[in-house]
């Protein structure tokens, strides 16, 4: 029996004391709350540690009073795991991902938990001009560019400094002309896990040249918990009054149009499989959901949307500061892959992912926000996922 197998025998099973298998959550009451909360592992770190080209790779653990953690590797700067109590004081592992970083790099991975950039969502024709100059990009998304091609930060070896329990900072270099973007782009992301249960995920940006930056983090949720067979029975709410439809390849046609009517209206929180196999082009195209939505806040950060799950009472709210928040009902994820956590599949919409972003082909759709970057300049921004229990 390999460690990997060992540390998930112990998954979900309520426990004061155990033999420890790899890393561990605390024996903690949640809260003020005198329940005890069960016993959940995150994956080994040994099968994290690499060196890949000279860079090391590691895993790096987040903790808070209440015994919550989040598992994070320097690889793609992913979230590989995030442990959170559910209603019954158990922790749930919420987002997916695989328990070897031999899985991540995989060909044809589907970003889990990673930090996308130099420009996060799609790009028309891997093509857009800046200063007059026609810039050419990898097509990794059929005749598209996705998340920075294959170049992108999710497959870098980031930097990393854990600051302190709660803390972890990653920095990255990004040269002129990687993956065929202008400027040396320097990035640090912050991740921080607060007592409140809150991941903080601050990114922040500069450049030499004139360049175009659109940061995300793509994590794949499942508040009923990693390996459960749905996301449809979740309740969503996006405070939104506008999305921008596609074309058949996902591209923005560059108009904005009004939710209310349309499958698309989650104003009121409703069930994601509600309409989600309405008679719809858009949907058809998406084959569910994968749309921008825009977003309406006030600047600044602000909550934009909460998900719910029936099942487990784990609430997570959305804050950011941007004006876009990309909805992914992991319409393309199969069941295929046997290999995640513990050597589970993750089927058909078995995961929803809420990108917090500037608007996808911004450098192709003058009226969107713009994305440009100047030397001088500063890309800073924050987004928040915080988990509470509704019981």
């Amino acid at each position: 029996m390999n460690n990997n197998f060992k540390s998930y025998c112990l998954f979900f099973i309520a426990a004061w004391t155990f033999s420890s298998c790899g890393n561990e959550t605390n024996n903690s009451s949640s809260g003020n709350d005198s329940t005890t909360v069960s016993v959940v592992n995150l994956p080994d770190s040994t099968a994290f540690k690499a060196n890949i080209e000279g860079n090391l790779v590691d895993l790096y653990i987040l903790k808070n009073k209440n015994g919550a953690q989040v598992a994070i590797t320097n690889y793609g700067g992913r979230v590989v795991s995030l442990l959170v109590p559910d209603k019954n004081n158990q922790f749930k592992d919420v987002v997916l991902g695989y328990d070897h970083l031999k899985s991540y790099q995989k060909k044809g991975e589907a970003f889990f938990g990673a930090l996308i950039g130099r420009y996060g969502n799609r790009i028309a024709k891997g093509k857009f001009v800046l200063d007059g100059r026609t810039y050419d990009l990898e097509l990794n998304d059929g005749v598209n560019t996705l998340h920075g091609g294959f170049n992108g930060f999710w497959g870098k070896v980031w930097d990393a400094k854990k600051i302190n329990d709660h803390t972890l900072e990653l920095a990255y270099l990004s040269k002129d002309g990687e993956a065929g973007y202008p400027g040396n782009l320097t990035v640090k992301v912050t991740y921080e896990w607060s007592d409140n249960n809150e991941l903080k995920i601050s990114y922040h940006a500069t450049t030499d040249k004139n360049t175009v930056v659109n940061l995300t983090n793509h994590a794949y949720f499942n508040l009923n918990g990693a390996g459960d067979a749905t996301i449809t029975d979740h309740l969503l709410q996006i405070d939104a009054d506008g999305y921008t439809p596609v074309d058949s390849t996902l591209i923005p046609t560059g108009k904005i149009e009004k939710v209310v009517g349309t499958p698309f209206d989650f104003n009121t929180a409703t069930l994601i499989g509600k309409r989600i196999n309405t008679d719809d082009q858009q949907l058809k195209y998406g084959k569910g959901y994968d749309h921008n939505y825009v977003l309406k806040k006030a600047a600044g950060l602000q909550k934009v949307a909460t998900v719910s799950s029936t099942k487990t009472g784990i609430v997570m709210d959305v804050l950011t500061e941007e004006p876009g928040l990309q909805f992914y009902s992991g319409n393309f994820l199969t069941g295929e892959d046997k290999d995640g956590k513990g050597q589970i599949s993750y089927p058909h919409r078995s995961a929803f992912c809420l990108e917090t972003q500037h608007f996808p082909d911004s450098p192709n759709q003058p009226a969107f926000p713009t994305t440009v970057l100047k030397p001088g300049q500063e890309y800073k921004t924050v987004t928040i996922y915080r988990f509470s229990v509704q019981k």
